[in-house]
Protein backbone atom coordinates (compact mmCIF):
# COMPACT_ATOMS: atom_id res chain seq x y z
CA UNK A 1 0.00 0.00 0.00
CA UNK A 2 1.23 3.18 -0.77
CA UNK A 3 1.55 6.30 1.62
CA UNK A 4 0.06 8.14 -0.03
CA UNK A 5 -2.12 6.53 -3.13
CA UNK A 6 -3.62 8.71 -6.60
CA UNK A 7 -6.93 8.40 -8.10
CA UNK A 8 -3.99 7.06 -11.13
CA UNK A 9 -3.45 4.43 -8.62
CA UNK A 10 -6.89 3.25 -8.50
CA UNK A 11 -7.66 3.69 -12.10
CA UNK A 12 -4.64 1.41 -12.87
CA UNK A 13 -5.41 -1.08 -9.91
CA UNK A 14 -9.56 -0.86 -10.86
CA UNK A 15 -8.64 -1.02 -14.90
CA UNK A 16 -10.75 1.97 -15.40
CA UNK A 17 -10.27 5.57 -16.83
CA UNK A 18 -8.92 8.49 -13.88
CA UNK A 19 -12.35 10.52 -14.89
CA UNK A 20 -14.46 7.67 -13.73
CA UNK A 21 -12.48 7.33 -10.35
CA UNK A 22 -13.40 10.93 -10.59
CA UNK A 23 -17.53 10.07 -11.33
CA UNK A 24 -17.18 7.41 -8.78
CA UNK A 25 -16.76 9.45 -6.21
CA UNK A 26 -19.16 13.06 -6.97
CA UNK A 27 -22.69 12.52 -5.53
CA UNK A 28 -24.99 12.14 -8.36
CA UNK A 29 -22.26 11.68 -11.44
CA UNK A 30 -23.04 9.45 -14.57
CA UNK A 31 -21.11 6.53 -13.17
CA UNK A 32 -22.73 2.60 -13.82
CA UNK A 33 -22.75 0.06 -10.44
CA UNK A 34 -20.33 -2.27 -11.55
CA UNK A 35 -17.64 0.69 -12.28
CA UNK A 36 -18.54 2.10 -9.02
CA UNK A 37 -18.32 -0.85 -6.69
CA UNK A 38 -14.57 -1.73 -8.98
CA UNK A 39 -13.18 1.89 -7.64
CA UNK A 40 -14.14 1.66 -4.61
CA UNK A 41 -12.86 -1.62 -3.70
CA UNK A 42 -9.67 -0.77 -5.62
CA UNK A 43 -9.89 2.57 -3.45
CA UNK A 44 -10.18 0.24 -0.15
CA UNK A 45 -7.34 -1.99 -1.16
CA UNK A 46 -5.06 0.84 -1.42
CA UNK A 47 -6.46 3.29 1.39
CA UNK A 48 -7.28 5.87 -0.98
CA UNK A 49 -9.21 8.95 0.03
CA UNK A 50 -10.52 11.84 -2.27
CA UNK A 51 -8.72 15.30 -1.36
CA UNK A 52 -12.06 17.91 -1.55
CA UNK A 53 -9.61 20.52 -1.53
CA UNK A 54 -7.98 19.41 -4.72
CA UNK A 55 -10.59 18.85 -5.98
CA UNK A 56 -12.24 22.13 -5.49
CA UNK A 57 -9.34 24.09 -6.84
CA UNK A 58 -9.86 22.08 -9.90
CA UNK A 59 -13.19 21.98 -10.50
CA UNK A 60 -13.74 25.74 -9.33
CA UNK A 61 -16.18 24.40 -7.03
CA UNK A 62 -15.81 24.31 -3.23
CA UNK A 63 -19.44 22.78 -2.15
CA UNK A 64 -18.79 25.02 0.59
CA UNK A 65 -21.48 27.33 2.23
CA UNK A 66 -20.60 29.81 4.80
CA UNK A 67 -22.75 30.35 7.73
CA UNK A 68 -22.11 33.45 9.71
CA UNK A 69 -23.94 34.09 13.30
CA UNK A 70 -23.61 36.47 16.48
CA UNK A 71 -24.55 34.28 18.88
CA UNK A 72 -25.87 30.72 19.69
CA UNK A 73 -27.57 30.82 23.02
CA UNK A 74 -30.88 31.65 21.25
CA UNK A 75 -32.10 28.01 21.02
CA UNK A 76 -34.08 29.01 17.89
CA UNK A 77 -30.27 28.80 15.92
CA UNK A 78 -28.46 25.31 17.21
CA UNK A 79 -31.87 24.11 15.68
CA UNK A 80 -31.43 25.97 12.09
CA UNK A 81 -27.58 24.68 12.26
CA UNK A 82 -28.41 21.38 12.55
CA UNK A 83 -31.02 20.96 10.22
CA UNK A 84 -29.29 23.75 7.54
CA UNK A 85 -26.30 21.45 7.67
CA UNK A 86 -28.07 18.76 6.80
CA UNK A 87 -30.50 19.49 4.31
CA UNK A 88 -27.18 21.03 2.42
CA UNK A 89 -25.05 17.90 3.09
CA UNK A 90 -27.74 16.02 1.29
CA UNK A 91 -27.73 18.35 -1.63
CA UNK A 92 -24.02 17.37 -1.57
CA UNK A 93 -22.40 20.60 0.42
CA UNK A 94 -20.95 21.23 2.91
CA UNK A 95 -21.71 23.96 6.16
CA UNK A 96 -18.79 26.05 7.49
CA UNK A 97 -19.36 27.81 10.29
CA UNK A 98 -18.08 31.22 11.23
CA UNK A 99 -18.48 33.32 14.53
CA UNK A 100 -19.17 37.26 15.05
CA UNK A 101 -19.71 39.94 17.29
CA UNK A 102 -21.85 42.68 16.52
CA UNK A 103 -20.40 45.06 14.10
CA UNK A 104 -17.76 42.59 12.78
CA UNK A 105 -19.62 41.13 10.15
CA UNK A 106 -18.48 42.53 6.99
CA UNK A 107 -14.49 41.82 8.79
CA UNK A 108 -15.53 38.24 8.87
CA UNK A 109 -17.25 37.66 5.94
CA UNK A 110 -14.27 38.89 3.97
CA UNK A 111 -12.16 35.90 5.85
CA UNK A 112 -15.18 33.94 4.28
CA UNK A 113 -14.56 34.89 0.97
CA UNK A 114 -10.81 32.92 1.52
CA UNK A 115 -12.51 29.70 1.87
CA UNK A 116 -14.10 30.04 -1.64
CA UNK A 117 -17.31 29.38 -0.45
CA UNK A 118 -20.17 29.24 -3.01
CA UNK A 119 -22.75 31.03 -0.52
CA UNK A 120 -23.18 32.82 2.36
CA UNK A 121 -26.01 32.33 4.94
CA UNK A 122 -26.11 34.54 7.76
CA UNK A 123 -27.86 33.84 10.71
CA UNK A 124 -28.67 36.40 13.65
CA UNK A 125 -26.44 38.59 11.58
CA UNK A 126 -26.55 41.32 9.05
CA UNK A 127 -24.37 42.43 6.04
CA UNK A 128 -23.52 45.53 5.04
CA UNK A 129 -25.53 46.60 1.39
CA UNK A 130 -21.99 47.08 0.02
CA UNK A 131 -20.84 44.05 0.88
CA UNK A 132 -23.50 42.47 0.02
CA UNK A 133 -23.93 43.66 -3.21
CA UNK A 134 -19.53 43.09 -3.82
CA UNK A 135 -20.85 39.16 -3.29
CA UNK A 136 -23.53 39.52 -5.63
CA UNK A 137 -21.47 40.90 -8.12
CA UNK A 138 -18.95 37.90 -7.93
CA UNK A 139 -21.86 35.10 -8.06
CA UNK A 140 -21.86 34.14 -4.40
CA UNK A 141 -25.55 34.31 -3.02
CA UNK A 142 -26.34 35.65 0.49
CA UNK A 143 -29.35 34.58 2.83
CA UNK A 144 -30.21 36.60 5.86
CA UNK A 145 -32.28 34.24 7.87
CA UNK A 146 -34.82 35.22 10.15
CA UNK A 147 -34.20 39.05 9.04
CA UNK A 148 -33.32 41.20 6.80
CA UNK A 149 -32.07 44.71 5.06
CA UNK A 150 -34.63 46.43 3.35
CA UNK A 151 -31.42 47.93 1.33
CA UNK A 152 -29.10 45.30 0.67
CA UNK A 153 -29.34 42.93 -2.47
CA UNK A 154 -29.27 40.11 -0.52
CA UNK A 155 -32.15 37.37 0.19
CA UNK A 156 -34.15 36.92 2.73
CA UNK A 157 -36.32 34.30 4.57
CA UNK A 158 -38.33 35.63 7.49
CA UNK A 159 -41.95 34.37 9.22
CA UNK A 160 -44.49 36.76 8.98
CA UNK A 161 -43.34 38.80 11.91
CA UNK A 162 -45.53 41.76 11.35
CA UNK A 163 -49.08 39.48 11.60
CA UNK A 164 -47.14 36.96 14.67
CA UNK A 165 -47.41 40.05 16.55
CA UNK A 166 -50.92 41.31 15.94
CA UNK A 167 -52.26 37.68 16.65
CA UNK A 168 -50.24 38.09 20.29
CA UNK A 169 -51.74 41.47 20.42
CA UNK A 170 -55.15 40.15 19.96
CA UNK A 171 -54.91 36.80 22.09
CA UNK A 172 -53.59 38.97 24.83
CA UNK A 173 -56.91 41.78 24.89
CA UNK A 174 -59.09 38.97 24.15
CA UNK A 175 -58.11 37.36 27.46
CA UNK A 176 -59.29 40.68 29.08
CA UNK A 177 -55.67 41.97 29.78
CA UNK A 178 -55.51 45.76 29.64
CA UNK A 179 -52.06 46.66 30.53
CA UNK A 180 -49.85 44.72 28.33
CA UNK A 181 -46.15 45.51 27.85
CA UNK A 182 -43.56 44.20 25.14
CA UNK A 183 -39.88 43.53 26.32
CA UNK A 184 -37.79 44.71 22.66
CA UNK A 185 -35.11 42.45 21.33
CA UNK A 186 -32.14 44.19 19.26
CA UNK A 187 -33.64 48.00 18.45
CA UNK A 188 -31.99 47.57 14.85
CA UNK A 189 -33.29 43.85 14.03
CA UNK A 190 -36.02 44.05 11.58
CA UNK A 191 -37.29 41.03 13.40
CA UNK A 192 -38.15 43.07 16.34
CA UNK A 193 -38.93 46.13 14.51
CA UNK A 194 -41.64 43.65 12.92
CA UNK A 195 -43.02 42.10 16.05
CA UNK A 196 -43.06 45.05 17.74
CA UNK A 197 -45.20 46.75 15.10
CA UNK A 198 -47.42 44.42 14.20
CA UNK A 199 -48.23 44.01 18.46
CA UNK A 200 -49.13 47.57 18.54
CA UNK A 201 -51.32 47.12 15.46
CA UNK A 202 -53.33 44.75 17.30
CA UNK A 203 -53.57 46.79 20.26
CA UNK A 204 -54.73 49.75 18.21
CA UNK A 205 -57.34 47.38 16.62
CA UNK A 206 -58.76 46.58 19.79
CA UNK A 207 -58.88 50.37 21.10
CA UNK A 208 -55.39 49.65 23.58
CA UNK A 209 -52.13 51.28 23.91
CA UNK A 210 -49.01 49.29 24.83
CA UNK A 211 -48.52 49.81 28.73
CA UNK A 212 -44.69 49.87 28.85
CA UNK A 213 -41.91 49.11 27.13
CA UNK A 214 -38.32 47.56 28.03
CA UNK A 215 -35.12 46.66 25.90
CA UNK A 216 -33.68 43.10 26.48
CA UNK A 217 -31.42 43.24 23.40
CA UNK A 218 -32.01 39.02 23.15
CA UNK A 219 -29.91 38.52 26.04
CA UNK A 220 -30.85 36.10 29.05
CA UNK A 221 -29.53 39.16 31.21
CA UNK A 222 -31.18 41.81 29.69
CA UNK A 223 -34.61 40.25 29.54
CA UNK A 224 -34.41 39.87 33.28
CA UNK A 225 -33.56 43.20 33.92
CA UNK A 226 -35.92 44.61 31.56
CA UNK A 227 -38.60 42.29 33.50
CA UNK A 228 -37.37 43.88 36.53
CA UNK A 229 -38.37 47.02 35.23
CA UNK A 230 -41.74 46.44 34.25
CA UNK A 231 -42.23 44.29 37.45
CA UNK A 232 -41.45 47.50 39.87
CA UNK A 233 -43.57 50.03 38.25
CA UNK A 234 -46.11 51.32 40.25
CA UNK A 235 -48.52 50.00 37.78
CA UNK A 236 -47.47 46.45 36.62
CA UNK A 237 -48.42 44.93 33.25
CA UNK A 238 -51.13 41.91 33.84
CA UNK A 239 -49.20 40.46 30.20
CA UNK A 240 -46.04 40.69 28.62
CA UNK A 241 -45.46 39.83 25.04
CA UNK A 242 -41.53 39.11 24.83
CA UNK A 243 -39.90 39.40 21.68
CA UNK A 244 -38.45 35.96 21.43
CA UNK A 245 -38.85 32.55 23.48
CA UNK A 246 -34.85 33.10 24.81
CA UNK A 247 -35.58 36.12 26.73
CA UNK A 248 -39.63 34.82 27.58
CA UNK A 249 -38.10 31.81 29.59
CA UNK A 250 -35.51 34.38 31.39
CA UNK A 251 -38.82 36.91 31.96
CA UNK A 252 -40.80 33.74 33.22
CA UNK A 253 -37.97 33.05 36.03
CA UNK A 254 -38.04 36.20 37.42
CA UNK A 255 -41.80 36.98 37.56
CA UNK A 256 -41.46 33.46 39.56
CA UNK A 257 -38.48 33.38 41.62
CA UNK A 258 -37.78 37.40 41.97
CA UNK A 259 -41.59 38.30 42.96
CA UNK A 260 -43.72 35.10 43.73
CA UNK A 261 -45.93 35.94 41.35
CA UNK A 262 -48.19 33.21 39.44
CA UNK A 263 -48.29 32.93 35.46
CA UNK A 264 -50.51 33.58 34.05
CA UNK A 265 -52.92 34.42 36.92
CA UNK A 266 -50.58 37.18 38.25
CA UNK A 267 -48.92 38.06 34.92
CA UNK A 268 -49.66 36.29 31.55
CA UNK A 269 -46.42 35.81 29.27
CA UNK A 270 -45.90 35.23 25.58
CA UNK A 271 -43.13 34.80 23.47
CA UNK A 272 -42.25 33.76 19.53
CA UNK A 273 -40.21 30.89 17.74
CA UNK A 274 -42.07 28.03 19.55
CA UNK A 275 -38.60 26.50 20.20
CA UNK A 276 -38.85 23.00 21.65
CA UNK A 277 -38.01 24.13 25.54
CA UNK A 278 -41.63 26.30 25.35
CA UNK A 279 -44.10 23.43 25.15
CA UNK A 280 -41.45 22.11 28.57
CA UNK A 281 -44.07 21.11 31.51
CA UNK A 282 -41.83 24.07 33.65
CA UNK A 283 -42.33 27.03 30.75
CA UNK A 284 -45.28 25.96 28.98
CA UNK A 285 -45.27 29.10 26.60
CA UNK A 286 -47.69 30.71 24.41
CA UNK A 287 -45.52 31.46 21.68
CA UNK A 288 -45.71 32.06 17.78
CA UNK A 289 -44.59 29.24 15.56
CA UNK A 290 -42.15 29.98 12.38
CA UNK A 291 -41.11 26.89 11.47
CA UNK A 292 -37.83 26.25 10.59
CA UNK A 293 -37.95 23.14 8.21
CA UNK A 294 -39.89 25.48 6.17
CA UNK A 295 -37.29 28.48 6.31
CA UNK A 296 -34.43 26.03 6.12
CA UNK A 297 -35.79 24.62 2.56
CA UNK A 298 -36.54 27.73 1.65
CA UNK A 299 -32.88 29.30 2.26
CA UNK A 300 -31.38 26.16 0.88
CA UNK A 301 -33.56 26.59 -2.36
CA UNK A 302 -32.55 30.08 -2.97
CA UNK A 303 -28.71 29.24 -2.46
CA UNK A 304 -28.88 25.88 -4.59
CA UNK A 305 -30.62 27.69 -7.34
CA UNK A 306 -28.42 30.50 -7.49
CA UNK A 307 -25.50 28.50 -7.23
CA UNK A 308 -26.59 26.12 -10.01
CA UNK A 309 -28.07 28.90 -12.25
CA UNK A 310 -24.55 30.90 -12.22
CA UNK A 311 -27.33 34.15 -11.11
CA UNK A 312 -28.10 36.16 -8.16
CA UNK A 313 -30.58 38.10 -7.65
CA UNK A 314 -32.84 39.67 -4.24
CA UNK A 315 -35.74 37.09 -3.58
CA UNK A 316 -37.92 37.95 -0.47
CA UNK A 317 -39.23 34.86 1.06
CA UNK A 318 -42.22 35.49 3.89
CA UNK A 319 -43.56 32.14 5.75
CA UNK A 320 -46.74 32.26 7.49
CA UNK A 321 -46.75 32.85 11.53
CA UNK A 322 -48.99 30.69 13.69
CA UNK A 323 -50.04 31.01 17.73
CA UNK A 324 -49.54 28.47 19.55
CA UNK A 325 -51.56 28.56 22.94
CA UNK A 326 -50.22 27.00 26.06
CA UNK A 327 -50.55 27.52 29.50
CA UNK A 328 -48.35 30.81 30.52
CA UNK A 329 -51.49 32.70 29.00
CA UNK A 330 -55.58 31.95 29.14
CA UNK A 331 -57.30 29.96 26.74
CA UNK A 332 -59.73 32.56 25.85
CA UNK A 333 -61.94 32.95 22.75
CA UNK A 334 -60.06 34.69 19.95
CA UNK A 335 -62.03 38.30 18.47
CA UNK A 336 -62.92 37.72 15.24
Amino acid sequence: MKANPTSEDVARLANVSQSAVSRAFTPGASVSQKTREKVLKAASELGYRPNALARAVISGRSQLIAMLVAYLDNQFYPIVLEKLSRLLQQRGYQVLLFMTDPGKQDEVVHRILQYQVQGIVMASATLSSSLARECAETGIPVVTLNRYVSSSPSSSVTSDNIEGGRLVARHLVSCGHERIAFIAGAEDSSTNRDREAGFYKGLAEEGIAVHARAVGNYSFEGAADAARELLEMKLRPDAIFVANDHMAFSVMDVIRSGYGLRIPDDIAVAGYDDVPEASWKGYDLTTVSQSADDMIAATVSILVDQIEQGAVRKRATVLPARLIVRGSTQRCAERG
